[in-house]
C-alpha cells in the first residue's frame, strides 16, 4: 500500500506584506504624531514668549556693539572712562597637577605684589577656583601662561578703563570688579550707564578735560611747592552753573582706585568744610546794600581801633586805624568794618541772605560725596559779627563758587551740576538784585587791581575777586595762628562774567619767594592768575586791555586817581 505524504502549504512573502504594511504604517504615524506634538510645543513655547515676555532693551543685551555700560566724556567728546575686554588669571586649585611650590615661587616673580608663601597659600587653597589677577595685562597673561600649569585658566571679561588716567578722578570716581560704581559720576549714574536703554550713548559731564587739566597741574605745582595738605580748584560756568573744572589735590588714578592712598580718594572741593575767611566780606556787603543799611560806598565804618566781642577783639591784619568807606573795606581786607556792617545789618537778615546762598544745606550736585556745612546751631551777635568775615560758618569750596557765581552774575543762585546742558539753564533763584551785583563785581575789580588779590589778576581778562585767609581749625576746637586755609575767588571778565574760578590751599608752607606768607594773595591768587591766562583762551574768552568794567567812580573812594581817557 502506497503511502503518500502531503505536506502543508507554506505561507509566502504575499501572505504576510498586509500586517507588515499596517505595522509600519501605525509606526509612521506615531512618529509623525510624536513629531507634530514636539513641534506644537514649541511654536506654543515661541508664542508665549512673543506674547508675555518683557522684551524691552533685548535687542541690545546680545548685541556685541553694545557696551555693558556707556562711557563717559567730557564736554567735547573725550573719553573719560569705556568699558573695554580685560584679561583675568585663575586657578582651579583641586584640579593643579604641578609642585604648588614651585609654580608658587614662578608666580611671585611675575606678579611680585605677593611674595611666595601668599601664593602658595592661594594654590593650596579647598576651593575650586580662586583668582589670581584681574585686569591683567597681556604680557601678564602670556608669562602666566608659558609655565604651563593646566589648573590655571585665562577668561576675558568686562573692565573700566579710564584713558586720561588721574584727570578728573574725584568726578568719575571708579567701578569695582563686577562693574558697578563705587564712587564719582560712576555711582551717581549707575541706572542711566548700565540701562538697556542709554548704555549705548556716551554721557557727556561739564568738566572741559583741557581746562580741568590746567587747573590740575597748576593746582597740583603749587600744593607740592609750598607743602600744603591739600588744595582744591573750580572754574564754573556763572550763566549756566556748569563745572568746567573740578580738581582736589592729592589726587588718584581711578584705574588703581583700589591701592590708591584714602586721604587722596577725599573730595575736598565738596566734601571739605572750611572757613574760608575775608571770601565772606563781598557776600556781607551785598547783603547790605539790598538791604538799605549801605546806603552809598562812600558810607564809612569805624576802623580805628578793634571792636570789642565778650573777652575778645575783632582786629584787622595790616589795618588802616581810620574810618573805611565800603570799597575800601573790601580793598584793604577790613574784619572791623565788615563787622560793624554785619551789626548794623542785624543776625536776621545776614542769617536770611546766607541761607538763600544754600550755606546751611549741603551742596546740590550729582556726586554723593557730599558734606553739609557746619552752621552754628545758635547765634549770638558774635557769630553775626565774626560769620560776616568768614569764621564760625563753614562751607564747602563748592558753595563758595555758587555764591560768587551769583554775585557777579546779576544776582542769581542757580545749582551747579556736573552734567552738560544742552538746553536753557535753571531759573535758579534772585539773591541779588542787579545793581548790587553790579556794584560787587566793580569793587571786586579794584580788589584785583589795588588790593589783595593783584597776585591774581591776568592781562585782558579783567579779572575780580578776593582773597580769604582764615586760621586753620585745630583738633581741639582752637584756631592755629600759624596753619591757614587760604582762598582766592575770583570771577572774569567783569565787564561780562563768565567764569568764576576757586583756588583753596589747606595748610601751605611759605617759600623764599612768599617772604615767609602763606596768606591768600600770596599762595592762591597767583594760581588763579594761571588759570585764567591758560584757560581763558580754551573757553572762549580772548584777552582785551581795551574793555573793562568802569571803575572809575569809585577809584577816588580808595585813593587813586583816574588815568585819563579810561
Amino acid at each position: 500500500m502506497a503511502t503518500v505524504a502531503v505536506q502543508p502549504p507554506r505561507a509566502g512573502p504575499a501572505a504576510d506584506r498586509p500586517d507588515g504594511l499596517a505595522l509600519t504604517y501605525h509606526r509612521l504615524m506615531l512618529m509623525m504624531l510624536l513629531f507634530l506634538g514636539v513641534t506644537t510645543l514649541i511654536v506654543g513655547r515661541l508664542l508665549y514668549l512673543q506674547v508675555f515676555t518683557d522684551r524691552s532693551g533685548a535687542a541690545q543685551i546680545g548685541n556685541p556693539l553694545v557696551p555693558p555700560r556707556a562711557d563717559i566724556v567730557d564736554r567735547n567728546g573725550v573719553t573719560l572712562a569705556r568699558t573695554i575686554e580685560a584679561w583675568s588669571i585663575a586657578v582651579h586649585p583641586r584640579r593643579l597637577l604641578g609642585n604648588p611650590n614651585e609654580l608658587a615661587m614662578k608666580l611671585a616673580e611675575l606678579m611680585p605684589e605677593r611674595s611666595p608663601r601668599d601664593w602658595r597659600a592661594l594654590l593650596t587653597r579647598d576651593v575650586n577656583f580662586v583668582y589670581l589677577s584681574r585686569r591683567a595685562m597681556p604680557e601678564l597673561v602670556a608669562a602666566v601662561n608659558a609655565l604651563g600649569e593646566p589648573a590655571i585658566v585665562f577668561a576675558r571679561e568686562p573692565e573700566r578703563l579710564y584713558p586720561q588716567t588721574q584727570l578728573a578722578g574725584h568726578v568719575l570716581g571708579w567701578t569695582d570688579f563686577d562693574g558697578a560704581g563705587v564712587a564719582g559720576m560712576e555711582r551717581a549714574l549707575e541706572d542711566r550707564l548700565t540701562s538697556p536703554e542709554g548704555r549705548g550713548r556716551p554721557v557727556a559731564l561739564s568738566i572741559d578735560s583741557r581746562v580741568q587739566a590746567v587747573m590740575e597741574a597748576e593746582l597740583g605745582a603749587q600744593v607740592d611747592k609750598h607743602s600744603a595738605e591739600g588744595g582744591t580748584g573750580i572754574v564754573l560756568d556763572v550763566r549756566t552753573g556748569e563745572l568746567m573744572a573740578l580738581a582736589s589735590f592729592p589726587t588718584f588714578n581711578p584705574n588703581a582706585a583700589g591701592r590708591s592712598d584714602p586721604d587722596a580718594q577725599y573730595n575736598r572741593a565738596t566734601m571739605g568744610v572750611y572757613e574760608l575767611g575775608s571770601t565772606f566780606k563781598p557776600l556781607t556787603v551785598a547783603a547790605a546794600l539790598d538791604a538799605g543799611t549801605i546806603r552809598s560806598l562812600s558810607q564809612r565804618y569805624d576802623a580805628s581801633s578793634g571792636l570789642p566781642i565778650g573777652r575778645f577783639r575783632i582786629s584787622d591784619y595790616k589795618g588802616k586805624n581810620r574810618p573805611l568807606n565800603v570799597a575800601e573795606t573790601l580793598v584793604h581786607s577790613s574784619n572791623i568794618a565788615t563787622a560793624r556792617i554785619a551789626d548794623e545789618l542785624g543776625l536776621e537778615r545776614l542769617q536770611a541772605s546766607f541761607r538763600a546762598l544754600g550755606f546751611d544745606t549741603a551742596p546740590p550736585l550729582e556726586l554723593a560725596e557730599r558734606s553739609r556745612p557746619l552752621w552754628p546751631r545758635e547765634w549770638s551777635r558774635a557769630t553775626l559779627l565774626t560769620s560776616s568775615y568768614g569764621h564760625g560758618v563753614a562751607i564747602t569750596p563748592l558753595q563758595l563758587a555758587s555764591a560768587y557765581a551769583a554775585l557777579v552774575n546779576g544776582g542769581v543762585w542757580r545749582p551747579a551740576t556736573l552734567l552738560k546742558r544742552d538746553g536753557p539753564p535753571p531759573e535758579g533763584r534772585q539773591v541779588y538784585s542787579p545793581e548790587t551785583s553790579y556794584k560787587l563785581r566793580q569793587m571786586l575789580r579794584l580788589v584785583a587791581l589795588h588790593g589783595s588779590g593783584k597776585r591774581g589778576d591776568a592781562p585782558g581778562f579783567r579779572v575780580g575777586g578776593k582773597t580769604g585767609t582764615a586760621e586753620k581749625i585745630t583738633t581741639g576746637g582752637g584756631y592755629s595762628r600759624k596753619v591757614n586755609v587760604s582762598t582766592f575767588a575770583a570771577a572774569f571778565p567783569m565787564d561780562d562774567p563768565r567764569y568764576v574760578v576757586i583756588v583753596m590751599l589747606d595748610a601751605p608752607k611759605a617759600t623764599a619767594d612768599t617772604f615767609g606768607y602763606t596768606t591768600a594773595g600770596w599762595v592762591s591768587a597767583p594760581v588763579v592768575h594761571r588759570v585764567v591766562s591758560r584757560a581763558g583762551p580754551l573757553l572762549g574768552v580772548i584777552p582785551d586791555a581795551r574793555r573793562d568794567i568802569d571803575v572809575s567812580g569809585l577809584l577816588p573812594l580808595i585813593g587813586v586817581q583816574p588815568t585819563p581817557g579810561r
